[in-house]
């Protein structure tokens, strides 16, 4: 209750309640399709490769939205060039790229002196968003919503079969940039909220949960928007509560709900299939 009072009387924890929810469900949804796809590494990668850009932004007095945006873009690309040019595998070239732009941001942002700015963009603090922070989530959901269900099926074809959604005529290396923009700007929406390091949980653990839950993919979407929410909301409610971080707390949340998927989904729950196995047996004898 005291939670829900300071939640209608604090206009910051407002603004910390609504991003959250925000980015939880649009990790979610883009979190759908980058683990049907395999490309859960490059979630990853983007994550850290959006650190230079955020300390160019620091250093030029900017948003930093727009230069994470546009080296989480460069680096998405030339991720791309790297693996169609030269006989380095995909893992290969997502390595190469990521951990040069990490140990850049690092460097750049060491050089800016700002320590304190490093830790909130590596963990994140859901609770000192600002009014232009919470609008820019707000509008990246829109987007990305927008963008999924304008596209939908042509992003369930490419995601399960590659070969038939070219057979199809779909542009799939386009689809697949075009994924890659959106994981970009879901990951510099979710930079306030968790962090560098930890988007990843974000974007993979609610869509990893749903997976557990449904074979539909427009289900899955859904499922995993609100995993992400309800992890979001758990995460500010115990970092609030008890002033932990943000970040870490959020994550923590949403691998909780994945365990209790895991051990307890009808269909792909572990105790399940073990009484089901269990009982099976006992038929047998």
């Amino acid at each position: 209750m005291q939670f829900i009072q300071d939640l209608l009387n604090y206009e910051f924890l407002q603004k910390a309640f609504v991003t959250s929810i925000v980015v939880g469900i649009i990790c979610g949804i883009v979190g759908s399709f980058i683990i049907l796809r395999g490309m859960a590494l490059m979630g990853d990668a983007i994550s850290h490769a959006i650190l230079p850009g955020v300390a160019i932004s620091y250093m030029l007095g900017i948003n930093y939205f727009y230069g994470a945006v546009a080296i989480g873009i460069l680096a998405a690309f030339g991720i791309g060039f790297i693996d169609q040019h030269s006989r380095i595998k995909t893992d290969s070239s997502i390595g190469i790229v990521f951990s040069a732009a990490f140990a850049l941001g690092i460097v750049l942002i060491t050089a800016a002196q700002s320590a304190t700015d490093l830790t909130q963009i590596l963990f994140g603090n859901v609770l000192s968003v600002r009014s232009t922070d919470m609008w820019m989530t707000i509008i990246v959901g829109i987007i990305v919503i927008a963008a999924v269900l304008l596209f939908f099926k042509e992003l369930l074809v490419s995601s399960f079969d590659v070969t038939m959604a070219q057979a199809y005529g779909l542009k799939t290396r386009i689809i697949h940039y075009g994924i890659m923009i959106l994981l970009t700007l879901v990951t510099v929406a979710s930079l306030q909220t968790v962090g560098v390091i930890l988007v990843v949980a974000m974007l993979i653990t609610p869509a990893s949960t749903a997976y557990l839950l449904t074979n539909r993919l427009s289900i899955m979407v859904i499922l995993a928007a609100f995993f992400g929410a309800l992890a979001s909301v758990i995460g500010l409610y115990i970092s609030f509560l008890h002033n932990m971080p943000s970040g870490p707390i959020i994550a923590l949340a949403a691998t909780g709900i994945f365990i209790l998927a895991f051990l307890f989904a009808p269909k792909q729950g572990l105790i399940w299939r073990m009484l089901k196995t269990m009982r099976s047996r006992t038929a047998k004898s």
